[in-house]
């Protein structure tokens, strides 16, 4: 067949996916590139490269750790500098391609680069061998190895004609019974003559030489394609493959085969997809061994007919394993029967249905047609007569004295080399090291022998030199799992020459439940011949359903002397427990699967070893899985004793079938050592605790009530299944807390209080843990009635438990401990003493005193706020959001309750009112016994945490101190409001005054109204007025209890002068510069611009205005002062604008720009500066000189600019709005050149809150009006009958300059006049600033004064 024509798109899209993920997960790049620096050989080309690598690493590892969600792209100029010096390398290598190909990649993120395809492709023509095993095997693979496939497939044909080369001339053979060829085919591909290891090996080198030379010319034919590109209307043709023979003498011959060259031209992916599995591809991935393996096997079946290899083949549905009468296939069908019907022949049966048919076996319809198809090559019944009499009647078959427990002579298959079998446990080797005397041991066997003080070789008798053992022969081990992999069925004998005397006594050597030693473990004899025979037939026997026979006598004989310690050890051999896996593999019988299950899980459980031979071949383990996912429930069991890791249960997706085994209802029909459903509780459990982002999983188990069956398990029989029940039940709270009315529901409690007395530490906790959390319910009662099961649910006192536990436990464990302990002793009424109480406050205030431990503290905050008792449905503790409620921010506590989904809540029904009656009951328990404990020590610790950094730390503390105080108020004063108005009052002001979040301000709010009822309080208060009542104007927009406290404060007068009252602070006389034009307020910092030109810098201190700069480099009025992102820019009659730099305590010009036209008004931003000329118009001058002319038409007077929109007030009285951007102009008011006679021109127009303030004459009885900037409507207007020249606005307050010297003050809510300041003459009001926290008023007059005005 030929291989298809790459495309373009395919290649690229195949080179550009592996170097994104080189690009994307930089472990990955790091290893690749550590590969490829490997092969430098040039000292020059190494340093270059070197330093290539080094700045390529650096900018792909800056932009990977970059601290936006997206990773920035990698510096251009790092990549083009690596470029530069890997292409000036005198002799390329692979590294340097391999980061030129990642540097091309790194420019074009977003789409496949051409460039880096090539350079990619250069690493496979420069070093095909490193490319395809180290560098980019999955490029080899996606665009090599579809081409290659005849490649391989001629090596792997050579190579089973080598390895069946002798199993031929054993057909040739006359006179031989099946059995006695079967035997001999098996020996010859187990034993390897000297010739054919050579001729391997040669091989091994010709293959690797061929797909060398043919990647490397396939990889130019790739690079020549991508050149070309898409307009290319002709695609050259693929090249020739190379393919060489080895012949019988081991020379090479070199064959030429165009595209391939098989007999059909076209092909679908299913056929390509079948040939890679032929050929040796698993899981993705070429692997010659497989291909070996495979190759060898078909040999030996090619000449069966088809329904001969459907009878015998593997049920698809579980892993495949390579059954050992498959490679004897050749023989005759009528002979194999023969053979098997030597057991068939006489005698009485026994139905199958003799076992129980109420197994959890619940098998597919595909497995039930299987397993009839299976049927037809085995007789239904067998005879109830033993195996051994049997096989004593049958010549070819060895007889009851050849087979004894510690030598089972594998019948039919090849025993193994002497070379892979210790001399001392006459097993094969596991762990073989070579002693300096040439002789080798396992190294367990060694080590004991040298322990007893020999010193000396066994064989040899050479004394040692050292007894230190050296490392691990590895060209032996690997030799052993070659041959094990070709034999997966075989088993060890005894060695035919005996080690010499003085050596131990190999005849006892084998593996035993629980040995006390390696070398001196006891055989066992074994009385019974009917299991030696049974044993014998499950190890030798090619026959299916005379090992499923064998499978279910061993079963019998288990049951029936309850696995006696003889029995155990005949079966724990490793010889016995491969052949148990041998029928999982190959049985479709559910009930020769279930005993073997089962009697693989008794031995496992048992007997350690018999756990190593389990999980020594990773698909014995995945078959295993894959019966337990197909319905064999008890399978389950057995992978639990094998005891894989976390990762490896991630891997297998077990979790689908644990959470149903779970759910299903118990089968006692079959007794296990373990229960199936209590495996899987611990499997479960295991994946959860280990691997925590896991959370798909617990929404399984959530969604699919499967918690409804874990909660029933914490009543278990075993202590250890009742934790890893509280251990997944509290991943599932900590995923979704709602599930914790369902587990409050169906839990028994009793049992896990009583565990509590009996598990360790650890698990006391988790207890403890478990109990605290699941009493986080909404309602309030239930809560109550989970409390009093838990006080008196067990033998001893559980308070009196809890108390000691909590004296001796860790720190960070105690405030969830003393939180529980708190809460039982609280379900009566509060005593005046009770050493319970007194132990868990304690605690409390001990973990927020740990400054050293920021989560124990942060902890303890939060176990106060929980001790509240109010929680949402998901077990949050509501505590913030009922603290603004009181505070009477009803919009933001509507907006967490919803967002905890107790929108509910807010409605009054009856159940509600039950409720919250039961909730207030325990909040004032709870507030009267944590504020009463030693007079308010609590609040002296919650000071502290109100002045920490930590914002978690704050934020609890802030929450739980306002809630106290708050209680304060509820609660009979004992006379610990005096000690938390000293320890708090102070830090709640500063938290009032300067929070950055208003729900923070809002709750000190709340705190320091609780103080006001007291004259102590109110006096202390009265201290800080200023900085209280500038926080209750911001906040009574939001709460009305922010109002109610400014009427509190302000005499019962909310609109009263004295709460907007103002002192003139500072008045300082610039006569003899003329007319104060232009001031503003940054960073207590003042500016004003003069009519002479001079501009002036002021630094407020108490009442003195200090002189800090005084520029004089304008020549004429300086009209405007505008402040953007820390430049000054003033606008002058002298037709220029000039930019100045604040440093050193002066101003400094840097810029000066000659507009040609006086500046009579200016604002400014980053790109443009815009003010009024001379004439008609707008000017906008961009900062690089070009200027222009807009609304040329109109005559204006003021302007705003506000996001690239110019808001223009004219002489006509009109307000226009021009689109910057687009050059669009909108009409927010059209005005009359006169009205009454008069001009009404726009003196002052302002943008604030997305609203317009445009400030004019009273002449249409409305000095100032207010414009919706969205849809130009008219939203409001102040009535002042005065003239404005300047306003200026705050965040509470509007102030409006007028022609007659006169500060009108109105409310910028409800547009009322609050009062007006007098400037002391009859002078304009010509300019005006506030600073940023509208305290203070800065005005500048026409008569040349600047004043200050504080808001008192």
């Amino acid at each position: 067949m030929t291989a298809p024509t790459p495309s373009l798109a395919a290649i690229l899209r195949h080179t550009a996916g592996f170097l994104d993920e080189l690009l994307s997960n930089p472990d990955l790049r790091h290893r690749t590139i550590s590969a490829a620096r490997r092969s430098l050989l040039f000292p020059s080309s190494s340093t270059a490269s070197l330093q290539a690598l080094s700045l390529l690493s650096h900018a792909l590892d800056s932009s990977s750790s970059s601290s936006s969600a997206k990773p920035s792209r990698p510096s251009p100029s790092a990549l083009r500098t690596a470029e530069k010096l890997l292409l000036s390398l005198p002799q390329p290598t692979p590294l340097s391609f391999l980061l030129l190909a990642l540097v091309a990649a790194a420019r074009r993120r977003s789409s496949p680069s051409s460039a880096a395809a090539v350079a990619l492709l250069d690493v496979f023509s420069l070093d095909p061998a490193l490319a395809r095993h180290e560098i980019a095997p999955e490029v080899f693979e996606d665009l090599f190895v579809p081409h290659l496939i005849p490649v391989i497939r001629c090596f792997a044909d050579e190579r089973a004609r080598i390895l069946s080369s002798s199993a031929a001339d054993v057909e040739e053979k006359d006179g031989k019974s099946v059995e006695v060829a079967a035997a001999a085919a098996m020996s010859v591909l187990s034993r390897m003559s000297g010739g054919q290891a050579e001729a391997l090996k040669e091989l091994e080198r010709v293959y690797g030489t061929v797909l060398d030379e043919n990647s490397r010319i396939y990889a130019e034919y790739l690079k020549e394609v991508v050149e070309l590109g898409d307009g290319v209307l002709q695609v050259p043709a693929l090249p020739e493959l190379i393919l060489t023979r080895i012949n019988g003498g081991g020379k090479g011959t070199k064959e030429a085969v165009a595209g391939g060259g098989g007999e059909e031209e076209d092909h679908d992916e299913e056929e390509e997809d079948e040939r890679k599995e032929e050929i040796g591809f698993r899981n993705g991935r070429y692997n010659p061994i497989w291909t070996g393996e495979d190759e060898t096997i078909k040999v030996y079946s090619r000449q069966n007919s088809k329904s001969e290899r459907n009878l015998s083949r593997t049920p698809t549905l579980y892993p495949q394993r390579v059954p050992p009468h498959l490679l004897v296939r050749q023989l005759s069908k009528d002979a194999r029967n023969s053979a098997a019907n030597l057991l068939f022949d006489s005698g009485p049966t026994i139905s199958s249905d003799d076992m129980s048919e109420d197994s959890s076996l619940e098998m597919d319809s595909d497995m039930e047609e299987s397993n009839n198809r299976t049927a037809l090559s085995r007789p239904h019944t067998f005879h109830s007569q033993r195996s051994g009499q049997i096989f004593a009647e049958s010549a070819s078959l060895p007889s009851p004295s050849m087979v004894n427990s510690d030598n089972i002579l594998v019948y039919g298959r090849q025993t193994p080399p002497k070379d892979f079998v210790c001399p001392i446990t006459s097993q094969i080797f596991d762990d073989p090291v070579t002693l300096e005397t040439g002789q080798t041991y396992e190294r367990k066997a060694i080590q004991e022998w040298l322990g007893r003080g020999n010193s000396a070789c066994p064989i040899t008798h050479q004394q040692l030199h050292s007894t230190q053992l050296p490392k691990t022969n590895y060209v032996l081990k690997r030799l052993i799992a070659s041959w094990q992999e070709q034999n997966p069925c075989s088993t060890t004998t005894r060695m035919k020459n005996p080690p010499p005397k003085g050596a131990p006594d190999t005849n006892r050597l084998s593996h035993a439940p629980s040995p006390t030693s390696v070398i001196s473990q006891a055989s066992f004899d074994c009385t019974s011949g009917d299991l030696h025979l049974a044993i014998s037939c499950l190890c030798t026997s090619d026959i299916l359903c005379e090992s499923e026979i064998a499978v279910l006598q061993i079963g019998q004989y288990w049951m029936e002397t309850s696995g006696e310690p003889g029995i155990l050890f005949a079966l724990a051999k490793p010889a016995v427990v491969n052949g148990f896996i041998e029928i999982l593999f190959n049985s479709v019988s559910p009930q020769v699967l279930l005993m073997t299950v089962f009697l693989l899980a008794e031995l496992a459980s048992k007997d350690k070893f018999v756990i190593q031979t389990l999980t020594r071949v990773d698909s014995d383990v995945d078959c295993m899985v894959a019966l337990f996912k197909k319905g064999l429930t008890e399978a389950v069991v057995l992978i639990y004793l094998l005891s894989p890791s976390w990762e490896r249960l991630i891997e297998m997706d077990m979790a689908e079938a644990l959470m149903k085994t779970i759910k299903r209802s118990e089968d006692d029909s079959f007794e296990m050592c373990i229960k199936p459903k209590t495996a899987s509780i611990f499997l479960l459990n295991q994946i959860l605790r280990d691997h925590k982002n896991e959370s798909t999983i617990v929404s399984n188990l959530i969604s699919e009530r499967v918690i409804e069956s874990v909660i029933s398990r914490l009543d278990a029989e075993q202590v250890v299944e009742r934790m890893a029940v509280v251990e997944i039940l509290l991943r599932c709270m900590e995923e979704d807390g709602h599930c914790r009315n369902i587990i409050a529901e169906k839990s028994k409690l009793v049992p896990l209080l009583e565990s509590f007395h009996v598990v360790s530490d650890v698990e006391q906790f988790e207890i403890v843990q478990f109990l605290y959390e699941l009493v986080k319910l909404r309602r309030r009662s239930f809560n109550e009635q989970l409390l009093y099961i838990i006080k008196g649910g067990s033998a001893l006192s559980m308070m009196h438990t809890l108390l000691i536990y909590l004296q001796r436990t860790f720190q960070e464990q105690s405030p969830i401990v003393a939180g529980l302990l708190l809460q039982l002793d609280l379900l009566v009424e509060p005593r005046k003493m009770s050493i319970y109480r007194e132990e868990a406050i304690d605690a409390l205030i001990s973990c927020l005193n740990n400054p050293d431990s920021p989560g124990i503290q942060l902890l303890a905050a939060e176990t106060i706020i929980a001790l509240q008792g109010r929680f949402s449905s998901s077990g949050r503790p509501l505590g913030r959001a009922l603290m603004l409620k009181h505070a009477q921010m009803n919009k933001r506590y509507r907006s967490l309750m919803q967002a905890e989904q107790m929108g509910h809540v807010l409605e009054d029904s009856e159940d509600n009112a039950g409720e919250e009656k039961a909730a207030n009951e325990w909040e004032r328990k709870m507030a009267y016994a944590l504020v009463s404990h030693e007079f308010g020590l609590l609040f002296e610790a919650l000071a502290e945490g109100l002045k920490s950094r930590n914002a978690e730390f704050f934020s609890a503390c802030l929450v739980s101190a306002t809630w106290l105080t708050h209680m304060l108020t509820l609660l009979p004063d004992t006379g610990v409001r005096g000690a938390a108005r000293v320890c708090l009052l102070r830090q709640f002001i500063v938290i009032l005054k300067s929070a950055r979040h208003t729900d923070d301000r809002a709750l000190a709010m709340l705190a320091v109204r609780s103080f006001m009822h007291d004259p102590e309080g109110m006096h202390d208060l009265t201290l800080h007025i200023k900085d209280v009542l500038r926080t209750l104007r911001e906040l009574r927009k939001y709460s009305v209890l922010a109002y109610d406290m400014l009427k509190l404060l302000s005499d019962g007068q909310e609109s009263s002068i004295d709460m907007w009252s103002h002192k003139e602070l500072i008045q300082v006389d610039c006569s003899s510069n003329g007319e104060v034009l232009s001031i503003i307020y940054f960073k207590n910092l003042i500016f004003s611009g003069h009519s002479d030109g001079t501009i002036k810098v002021w630094e407020g201190s108490e009442n003195l205005l200090h002189l800090v700069h005084e520029a004089r480099e304008h020549s004429n009025a300086v009209t405007n002062l505008v402040m953007l992102q820390g430049k000054l820019y003033s606008g002058s009659l002298d037709k220029s604008i000039r930019v100045w730099s604040l440093r050193d305590g002066g101003l400094h010009c840097i810029e000066i720009h000659d507009v040609k036209d006086p500046v009579h008004s200016l604002t400014v931003s980053s790109t443009i500066a815009c003010f009024i000329p001379q004439g008609a118009g707008i000017k906008v001058l961009s900062w690089n000189g070009v200027s222009k002319i807009l609304n040329p038409n109109k005559y204006v007077k003021s302007l705003a600019l506000v996001q690239g929109k110019l808001f223009s007030g004219c002489l006509d009285c009109s307000i226009q709005e021009i689109d910057l951007a687009t050059g669009t102009l909108g009409t927010i008011q059209s005005g009359n050149r006169k009205l009454l006679g008069k001009t009404n021109p726009i003196y002052a127009i302002q943008v604030h809150d997305k609203l317009l303030y445009s400030a004019s004459t009273s002449l249409d009885g409305a000095a100032v009006k207010i414009w919706d900037v969205s849809n130009y409507k008219l939203v409001g207007s102040i009535p002042s009958s005065t003239e404005v020249r300047s306003m200026v606005i705050s965040t509470e307050l509007i102030y409006l300059g007028c022609k007659a010297g006169v500060v009108e003050i109105w409310s910028k809510e409800k547009h009322t006049r609050i009062g007006a300041l007098q400037t002391g003459t009859n002078c304009k009001v010509q300019c005006m600033a506030v600073d940023s926290n509208g305290e203070v008023l800065i005005l500048g007059t026409s008569d040349g004064r600047i004043q200050a005005w504080g808001l008192t």
